[in-house]
Order: structure tokens, then C-alpha cells, then sequence
């Protein structure tokens, strides 16, 4: 048998006592502990348009404080409104950008949504920028209204995008089908305006908030002109359905283009689903509202945003506990 010494007993008396004081100086280290970290992804769009930078905007002013709250946010490029709306329902993200007509469409599972049916855990947060149904026409085409395109080779965008919805649902009240045009093609927005100025369709489509880099692109590229969306039709869509209204694409914004030029839009709006914390939801919105000044400078389609149109418009599905909570303290519900 090994007695011990004189130094090992002392040793463990330290030992001992050091054991014994460090809850004390856990206790002191956990008030200084970060939150744990949660993250969310907002599904956007092609990087060419609006819905990307607009994630992207959203998540930097709720990244710039992630150290004292612990909500990471990452901003994906995906393909548009109707992929988000299923990456929604599939739990592949968290919060995703869509069409208003889009959203609409997948609460009441009408139109690209009848064969899964309504999406009753669609929730809104608020709605963001305005877009506009735009026509961009190449040089010499010859078509100067959006009744010119029969016959025509058009690009009515990608499946799973909202300018592909509101095409067909325009196309719909206009009694057209893909037979109308001498071609059709599926292209991304991504691409779509290089394709336009090298001649590969006379004509693109697509709904965007403005301005956009993508038809910056084509206007400056190839000389490419907007042209007026307007007449029976367009009437008859906007009766038909609330979540469409007039609009103007002010001239001068683009190139070549000084006239305003006619046509309607939906609204952009933000969406998650009722299983996303409530805590995450009014972070979020208590993030950006609270720094709308500079969300709005980060984008200049999100320049005219104001907070009573952002918890209203082109809401049609309910808003989330989390986003109302938020709304009720700030006194603007």
C-alpha cells in the first residue's frame, strides 16, 4: 500500500477546490454566453432579378446583429415563386419570396396547385416590392403591343416562376394557348436577355419589380424595347381576380424607353409557414421594420415601401402569429 505524501494531499486539496469554484465562474460565464444559433433560409429567384436581392437584403440587416439575437439567415437563388412555395411545403426552406397570384393560388390550391391541393399552412409576413407584367421586344421585331406576340417566338419563362403563372393566366383570359406562337421556350430570367439580343426569340415576358438589372441588360445590350400590356383582356384578368391591378412602368428608367408604358402587376411578398417558430418570425420582422431606411436603400425597386401597404397588400394568405405580434406593438394593427 502507497501512503501518501504531504505533496499529494496538498495537491488535492487544490484539486479539490478548484473543483468546487468553478460553478461560480460558469454561473458568471453564462451571462455572457451568445444565444444559440438558429438558421433560416429565404428561397428568392434568379439572380437577375428582383426576389434575390431582396433576400439577400433582408437576410445582411438580420445577419448585422446575429451575435446578440442568434438568427443566421442565408439567401438561396432558386426558381421563382411556384418552387418556392413547394419548397415551403416540403420543408427544404424556411421563408421564400412569391408572386401575390402565386401565393394565392397555393392557400386555395387553385390553378399550378389543384393536384396538391390548398396549402392551409401558408403563412404572410408582409409584401415587398410592386412587379410589373413586362414585355421586352427585340429590334425589328415588329411587335409594338402585347397583341403583336401571335405568331411570334416567345419566351414565357421557366415552369415553376412566377412570370410563367401570370403569362398563362394572362394567355387564359386572352383565349391564347401555346399554339398562338410560332415557338415557345422555357427559358430562365437569368439568361433570357442575352438569348433576347442574339435572336433566338423575338420576344421575352417577365414580372418583375423595377428597375431590373435584367432588362437594364437588354435595353442597353441590344437596344430592346418595352412595349404597352393593355385591353379587354387585361381587364377581364383584373376583374377576375383581385391580386391584379394597373400599373405604369415609368419612362425613362430603361434605355431607349422614354414613354411610360402600360401594363399591370402583382405585389412581391414574403412567406413562411405556420410551423416556423413564432420568436424567429418576429425577430425578422421587428429586424427589418425597425431598419427600413436602410433596407430600403439596399434596393432601388424596395425604395417606395411603406409599412401600412407592407402588412396589407397582396396578403391572401394569414400572417404569422410571429409577424402580428409584431405589427400589434408597433401600433400599426
Amino acid at each position: 500500500m502507497v501512503r501518501p505524501t504531504f505533496v499529494t494531499v496538498v495537491s488535492l486539496f487544490s484539486l479539490l477546490s478548484l473543483a468546487f469554484s468553478q460553478p461560480l465562474l460558469a454561473e458568471s460565464e453564462v451571462k455572457n454566453t451568445p444565444p444559440e444559433a438558429q438558421f433560416v433560409t429565404i428561397g428568392t429567384g434568379g439572380v437577375s432579378g428582383v426576389y434575390y436581392p431582396a433576400g439577400g437584403s433582408i437576410c445582411r440587416l438580420v445577419n448585422k446583429d446575429r451575435k446578440s439575437h442568434g438568427l443566421r439567415c442565408t439567401a438561396e437563388s432558386t426558381d421563382g415563386s411556384t418552387y418556392n412555395i413547394n419548397a415551403l411545403r416540403s420543408g427544404i426552406i424556411d421563408l421564400g419570396v412569391a408572386q401575390s397570384d402565386v401565393q394565392f393560388n397555393a392557400f386555395h390550391g387553385t390553378e399550378q396547385f389543384q393536384q396538391e391541393g390548398a396549402f392551409t399552412e401558408l403563412r404572410s409576413i408582409f409584401s415587398l416590392h410592386a412587379e410589373l407584367f413586362t414585355v421586352v421586344v427585340r429590334p425589328g421585331s415588329g411587335i409594338k403591343h402585347f397583341e403583336d406576340l401571335k405568331g411570334k417566338r416567345v419566351n414565357i419563362g421557366n415552369s415553376g416562376s412566377g412570370q410563367r403563372q401570370t403569362m398563362e393566366a394572362l394567355m387564359a383570359a386572352s383565349g391564347w394557348d401555346h399554339s398562338t406562337f410560332s415557338e415557345i421556350y422555357e427559358m430562365k430570367s437569368a439568361r433570357q436577355s442575352s438569348a433576347l439580343c442574339n435572336n433566338r426569340f423575338d420576344a421575352m415576358v417577365f414580372t418583375v419589380g423595377h428597375p431590373s438589372d435584367s432588362i437594364k441588360q437588354a435595353t442597353t445590350s441590344c437596344d430592346s424595347q418595352l412595349v404597352e400590356v393593355s385591353g379587354p383582356f387585361v381587364k377581364k384578368l383584373i376583374t377576375d381576380n383581385s391580386v391584379y391591378h394597373l400599373a405604369r412602368i415609368p419612362g425613362a428608367m430603361y434605355q431607349g424607353n422614354l414613354k411610360d408604358t402600360n401594363s399591370f402587376g402583382v405585389s412581391a411578398t414574403l412567406v413562411t409557414t405556420a410551423e416556423v417558430s413564432d420568436d424567429v418570425i418576429y425577430l425578422l420582422v421587428k429586424t427589418i421594420f425597425e431598419n427600413l431606411d436602410s433596407f430600403k436603400a439596399l434596393h432601388p425597386a424596395l425604395a417606395s415601401l411603406k409599412k401600412q401597404q407592407m402588412i396589407s397588400v397582396g396578403l391572401t394568405a394569414p400572417l404569422h402569429p410571429g409577424a402580428i405580434k409584431y405589427y400589434t406593438e408597433a401600433g400599426l394593427m
